[in-house]
């Protein structure tokens, strides 16, 4: 009997609950590929972070895919508990908030060394 109507507390995982082994290693694996990913639900904030980082890849002449990364159990891979975040070559190099332009472009050169 528990006081005051109280539930035992229930385990469960950042994703809902549908963490596998599987998952887990597949979301390990992408965390360490190349390019540039924006981390975030698909929200306004993360999608003026994707366009931004478009724009700043444009003005760096550089043809890199932008990959949105959706899935709660592959933010949490990388350690991001605050979207939208930017990943540039396995790196977080920002997140929990909308970067400028600029502000992309100047991280992507620093990661990148140019």
């Amino acid at each position: 009997m528990g006081l005051f109507g109280k539930k035992k507390a229930q385990r469960s995982c950042c994703c809902g609950g549908s963490c596998t082994p599987e998952k887990m290693a597949q979301a390990e694996t992408a965390k360490f590929s190349g390019g540039v990913k924006v981390l975030g639900s698909g929200c306004a904030k993360c999608n003026a972070l994707e366009e931004a980082t478009r724009a700043a890849l444009a003005e760096l002449n550089m043809d890199t895919t932008i990959d949105h990364v959706t899935d709660f159990g592959q933010i949490a891979a990388y350690g991001v508990m605050t979207t939208p975040a930017l990943v540039v070559d396995g790196r977080v190099v920002s997140y929990g908030k909308v970067l400028k332009q600029e502000e992309v472009k100047a991280l992507i050169q620093k990661v990148r060394g140019f």
